[in-house]
């Protein structure tokens, strides 16, 4: 669709129906902002701010938007690039020496753009420690330091520089910390300084502990075991330059309207912002510096979300008709990437009709990978199809040639998962990202397994990180311990030496655990998440 048949429209009953179920004064909520041409002409909160007061959200309340942070930083470095004192394609190399070699294969383009092909020392902290066990855990004893560490002891990678798209939140510590280190200055200095200030974005501010009181802040809840809601926080600093921001629905319009019309950055810079960068395969990864260069029913968008332990954020554009939506959720069991597809469908007039897509029996199975050992399950659940990597649970949807994609991904073209043969009852499917093809084999159902042949220690020598599997009271577990923390995993039998870890506990967070991978002699495995892909420990001689 060409982007002049689109046109901008505001029906306020229309919206303010999205956010009825919101509209409540004793349980938390959201808070919403929309403008047309750089003009609000939507601001309302709904909910609580705070279950311990009678406080509403409104739209000055601070919030976190976690990842949406990422651009923020992004921009930062830019803004060091305009002025000479750094280059976007620096390798890593130039400001962390200490690293090991495929510092001087990454570049600082690549960090920015998810395509670095690192392993993500976040999620290797959140993997193998137990900080989200409990109300409060052990991520508000770690720093970022203490992470970046990590860095300098792996000399492996989840892949080979700008082969891959995967999401990383620990390029953005050392996209951080290089800031830090070229400029003299905390992070939190020059974001103030060259950013928020420039653009008159006064209530924001990255803060790096959740321990600082903060006026007018509202505050993030966390489903707890019981259906209820606590208060928690992702610790380690917020995860610095990758989530550590806090802002209001005001300065995020305010943001949305000068990225229109920038007074800071220069053209050139922009354009490097919202640049799609393009992968070794020959496929558009469809993401800039920190931000997702989408397509929503043949409108073109600019957006990023974030996922903060107890809320979540969804700042949009659509530059073609001058629409921004910024929607700052406040608890955990409501998804703003979803509130913001229903706004758009409300205010964008001419959009494409929704992707024809197909209504069959799911599949079912697990398959792997026999060149890279990537697990991925296929079930059903309530009647849609979902696929699981790692433990993390995705919607899928069918389109008519069979293919499935993830269905919260507005680009269906970045990741899709392609039965061979039967559509039904494949025995092999292709896992397909960013013109990356990975085929997979179905794998033989089993219920139990012998574990005598992976009892034994382990360790992940490039990491300090220490495994133990062991069998008690009749349930085999894998504890690990060292480098970032301990952690005790249950294991179960899931395929012919597959393994899925779920906790030994009842965790906070639903994607935490993965699949252990053994060789065939036993001396190994590789642990695989979502974000980390086989990472390596061998048996302990």
């Amino acid at each position: 669709m060409p982007h002049e048949a689109l046109k901008a429209k505001f029906d306020e009953k229309a919206i303010d129906a999205i956010f009825a179920g919101l509209d409540q004064c004793h349980l938390p909520g959201a808070a919403v902002g929309i403008a047309i041409n750089g003009k609000p002409v939507y601001r309302k909160g709904f909910g609580l701010a705070n279950m311990e007061l009678p406080l509403t959200l409104s739209p000055s309340t601070k919030l976190r938007i976690a990842s949406t942070t990422k651009h923020f930083t992004c921009f930062a470095y830019v803004l060091l690039c305009e002025a000479g004192r750094a280059r976007v394609d620096d390798p890593v190399a130039k400001y962390f020496p200490e690293m090991p070699s495929w510092a001087g294969r990454v570049t600082m383009r690549q960090l920015m753009s998810n395509t670095s092909g690192l392993h993500d020392v976040y999620d290797i902290f959140n993997q193998f420690n137990e900080p989200y066990l409990h109300s409060a855990g052990a991520a508000q004893r770690v720093s970022s330091v203490d992470l970046l560490s990590l860095y300098r002891e792996m000399d492996d990678t989840n892949a080979p520089p700008n082969s891959n798209w995967i999401y990383n939140n620990g390029g953005w510590l050392l996209l951080s910390v290089a800031i830090e280190r070229i400029t003299g200055q905390t992070l939190e200095q020059v974001l103030h300084e060259c950013v928020f200030e420039p653009v008159g974005m006064f209530d924001t501010a990255l803060l790096r502990s959740d321990t600082t009181f903060v006026p007018n802040r509202g505050s993030q809840h966390v489903v707890n075991p019981a259906g209820g809601f606590e208060r928690m926080y992702w610790g380690v600093e917020n995860f610095l330059g990758a989530g550590a921001v806090i802002s209001t629905i005001d300065d995020m319009l305010k943001w949305l309207k000068h990225m229109a019309s920038p007074s800071i950055g220069t053209a050139e810079s922009w354009s490097l912002m919202l640049a799609p960068q393009r992968l070794t395969t020959g496929c558009e990864a469809r993401y800039g510096f920190g931000l997702m260069i989408d397509n929503y029913r043949g409108a073109l968008t600019v957006h990023h979300a974030g996922n903060a332990l107890g809320g979540n954020a969804q700042m949009l554009k659509v530059p073609s008709v001058g629409l921004d939506v910024v929607v700052l959720v406040n608890r955990q069991d409501v998804w703003g990437f979803e509130l913001v597809k229903r706004v758009l469908d409300v205010c964008l007039e001419g959009l494409d009709p929704p992707p024809e897509s197909c209504v069959r029996p799911s599949i079912a199975g697990i398959f792997r990978s026999p060149s890279t050992n990537r697990v991925v399950e296929l079930f059903d659940k309530e009647g849609q199809q979902w696929a699981r990597m790692g433990v993390a649970e995705l919607p899928m949807e069918c389109a008519p040639d069979g293919a499935l994609s993830y269905a919260q991904i507005w680009d269906e073209n970045a990741v899709k998962i392609r039965p061979v043969g039967d559509n039904r009852t494949p025995d092999t499917i292709v896992l397909s990202e960013f013109g990356n093809d990975d085929e997979l084999r179905l794998e033989a159902a089993v219920s139990s397994a012998e574990t005598s042949a992976i009892v034994g220690r382990y360790r992940a020598q490039r990491s300090r990180i220490e495994a133990q599997i062991v069998v008690a009271d009749g349930l085999c577990r894998l504890m690990t311990a060292g480098g970032v923390g301990a952690v005790t995993y249950e294991l179960k039998p899931i395929g012919e030496r597959l393994w899925r870890t779920q906790f030994a506990g009842q965790s906070r967070i639903g994607f935490l655990g993965g699949v252990l991978c053994f060789a065939k002699d036993h001396g190994s495995f590789t642990f695989s998440s979502y974000l980390t892909r086989g990472f390596r420990f061998d048996r302990d001689s």
